[in-house]
């Protein structure tokens, strides 16, 4: 699965260009984002711009996870208008100027093969029926990406390891820590170290980071490759990106500490997706 045209194009000719720093990153501020009407991806949403697209999944009983729509959808806009911002990459913009047009994607929905990358939220909630992942199997190996973030503890990661098995086997595809000289870390940006994101409402504006106490104290950086040894699910566990880019408005110090290394991070997992 290649990204569309005019990615590629405007990668290729920026040349991964930065026209602002991370490090200078203005605090964010309210955009006016409005609150979307849950409304799924059609073939004509699709403009040859990144979009993000979101997956919209069940929750399994007993599953240690809140549903799909956790930090949606400011999330999805503020991490598509950074990577507008900090890039020459074309980001698809909504009716209203400056307003990113995130997608919503069922696993069964055929317009998810439109999707160079994918991300969930709490996927330690989360259940696949046999259908669901049969299609996220076939969507991974024609070459998508998925990305998974914010699950906290073992019964989390148990659940979302037995749904993603169901896709890819761990014989097959075993489950690796991804080290810090990987590309992910500097494909566009430099992140220096994996960090720890609590949500905004567990920090508690000094060191706390953990929102299990010490039984989720380490964040991992997990992932599956492919049989070309390249990215194709990425599962950021005991940390939350998302409240990251949802929750950056709302207090300068959590936007320094917390969203600018988010941000970075974000910027290149997508730029990877994308590219490789």
């Amino acid at each position: 699965m290649r990204a569309p045209a005019r990615v590629m194009t405007g990668l290729a000719t920026a040349g991964l260009v930065l026209i602002a720093s991370l490090g200078a990153a203005q605090f964010g501020r309210n955009r006016g984002l409005y609150q979307r009407r849950a409304a799924y991806a059609t073939p004509k949403d699709f403009d040859g711009g990144f979009q993000f697209c979101r997956l919209v999944f069940r929750n399994a009983r007993g599953g240690d996870g809140a549903g799909w729509n956790v930090d949606w959808p400011r999330a999805d806009e503020n991490l598509s208008i950074r990577l507008a911002e900090l890039s020459r990459v074309p980001v698809s913009m909504d009716a209203g100027p400056g307003t990113p047009k995130p997608l919503l994607v069922r696993l069964t929905d055929p317009t998810l093969n439109h999707c160079p990358f994918v991300m969930m939220t709490e996927p330690g909630g989360a259940y696949l029926d046999d259908d669901e992942a049969g299609s996220l199997r076939a969507y991974l190996l024609r070459g998508g990406f998925l990305w998974a973030d914010d699950f906290w503890g073992e019964d989390a990661w148990d659940n979302w390891e037995a749904q993603l098995r169901k896709a890819l086997p761990s014989g097959a595809y075993p489950v690796v820590e991804v080290p810090l000289d990987h590309p992910v870390f500097h494909q566009m940006l430099q992140v220096p170290g994996f960090p720890q994101i609590p949500g905004i409402g567990y920090w508690d504006g000094r060191n706390r980071t953990s929102e299990r106490g010490p039984s989720t104290g380490t964040p991992h950086l997990r992932a599956v490759n492919d049989e070309r040894g390249r990215l194709m699910v990425l599962m950021t566990y005991n940390t939350d990106f998302g409240d990251s880019y949802e929750r950056e408005s709302e207090n300068p110090e959590y936007f320094q500490k917390f969203s600018v290394p988010g941000y970075a991070f974000g910027i290149n997992v997508i730029v990877y997706a994308m590219t490789h």
